[in-house]
């Protein structure tokens, strides 16, 4: 992130909330604006270019669900979604869409600040390059390169991916055919810097088998393991080294 502080959307449409939480995020150094609706936003994030998005569920129009949809599509920013339910269900949509985490209402700051410190540490560690040049893994007809953090097919499809979904793709090619079970992969992907959820990786692994597997409901490359975790279980051919 360098020394330039981090650019923040900030989409509620409650002024009550956006206006003083701006001021308290500017307050921990952050660069902040503010966008009362969902329309707002996508204006906002066509012109500028920003860090993280931080966005209400519940808003009069197009809902922060669509357009964590929009900006997986799009633009592939992190996004922390903030929520007044606390139902499970609400929660599981908002990460198998794409969002990188949430913060249920009401909240404290600090908790939201923490939280955005350890989505923006992942997505900066996961867009580093290899210190010794690029890493690359084929397996089956796709390829997964670390320095460019990009997904592509043999047919030159390139496919975007969260940092969540890129550092859990990264851990099970990094160890092909062995069952990574649930808390390792947790340790890998969010660490243990931020609360985990109990189905955060089951919610990756879906998003994952929906872009990688022919058939997401007949999963031929990331397998479960009933009862232990997850395995990549086709041939990696990996080339390159990681610093």
């Amino acid at each position: 992130m360098g020394d330039a502080p981090a650019q923040l959307l900030l989409i509620d449409d409650e002024a009550s909330i956006r206006e003083p939480l701006t001021d308290y995020l500017v307050g921990q150094g952050f660069a902040v604006d503010g966008a009362a609706d969902a329309g707002a936003g996508r204006a906002m994030i066509g012109t500028k270019s920003y860090d993280l998005v931080i966005c209400d569920i519940m808003m009069p129009g197009e809902d922060g669900l669509s357009l964590t949809r929009f900006i997986r599509e799009g633009p592939g920013l992190p996004v922390i979604l903030l929520t007044a339910r606390a139902e499970e269900t609400e929660r599981i949509i908002g990460l198998e869409i794409g969002a990188d985490d949430y913060v249920v209402k009401p909240f404290s700051p600090r908790e939201l600040v923490a939280r955005i410190r350890a989505v923006l540490r992942r997505a900066h560690s996961a867009a580093l390059p290899c210190e010794d040049g690029e890493e690359s893994y084929r397996f089956g007809d796709w390829q997964l390169s670390t320095t460019a953090r990009s997904l592509r097919h043999s047919d030159s499809r390139d496919v975007a991916l969260s940092s969540g979904e890129y550092q859990l793709l990264l851990a099970l090619l990094a160890n092909p055919r062995r069952v990574m079970t649930r808390d390792q992969l947790l340790d890998l992907v969010r660490g243990r810097d931020a609360e985990i959820f109990d189905r955060s990786i089951d919610n990756l692994i879906s998003r994952l088998r929906r872009k990688i597997e022919d058939d997401a409901r007949a999963p031929t490359i990331i397998k479960t393991i009933w009862g232990g975790g997850y395995m990549i279980s086709t041939e990696v051919v990996r080339s390159g080294r990681r610093g």
